[in-house]
């Protein structure tokens, strides 16, 4: 039965290498699969999925206004998906966890996602908000905090390593932008936020 899952983490967890490791998987036993990327992430190669420890493979790019369903509607009349991986799956729209859990409901093709939790303020971004609502089997992937705790949060930092604390949601970038930290830390770092009175 096919399902949809969400795989989260803080940065620098192995997100994309899990997720090259189990597309190589299922296509080492013949299966065919189907990668999609963020367009927004242009870090790397455009249309592509790729790893810090040197892995890549190219991936179809969504952006805002791609209709997931759609595309993989249209893939399946010419060839057979066995499986999907999507990388970036913070960056998803709340239609488009729909058009998700359709692929899986009506098309019966597993949807693997792997993402980010919560943004640099440790809030929700708004497609693992809504995989967290909806996906089938939720797993966090695993970092260590410079103390040796779990991170579980994305702290925005300068060239010189100090906090960001305000700017615009989403920026991209690695290590020369975000550290991944446990919350004590985080919080120690950006600040807690006012109690509600």
């Amino acid at each position: 039965m096919a399902k949809l899952y969400f795989n989260y983490a803080a940065m620098n967890a192995g997100k994309s290498t899990s997720l090259l490791q189990a597309s190589f998987n299922y296509r080492e036993r013949g299966m065919q699969t189907f990668e999609f990327t963020a367009a927004i992430d242009n870090r790397d190669l455009p249309g592509s999925i790729s790893s810090r420890i040197g892995l890549s493979q190219s991936a179809h790019l969504f952006s805002a206004e791609t209709d997931l369903f759609e595309v993989i509607q249209s893939e399946v009349q010419s060839t057979s998906i066995d499986c999907i991986f999507l990388d970036e799956a913070q960056f998803l729209k709340e239609e488009q966890v729909i058009q998700l859990t359709k692929i899986v409901d009506m098309l019966k093709i597993p949807v693997i996602c792997y993402g980010l939790r919560t943004d640099f303020c440790g809030k929700l971004f708004e497609g693992s908000a809504n995989l967290l609502a909806l996906a089938d089997i939720i797993r966090e992937l695993k970092t260590i905090c410079h103390c040796g705790a779990k991170a579980t949060m994305n702290l925005r930092i300068d060239l010189d390593g100090n906090t960001i604390t305000t700017g615009e949601k989403i920026a991209i970038g690695g290590n020369d932008m975000y550290t991944a930290l446990c919350r004590k830390h985080f919080f120690e770092k950006f600040g807690y936020p006012p109690e509600n009175p």
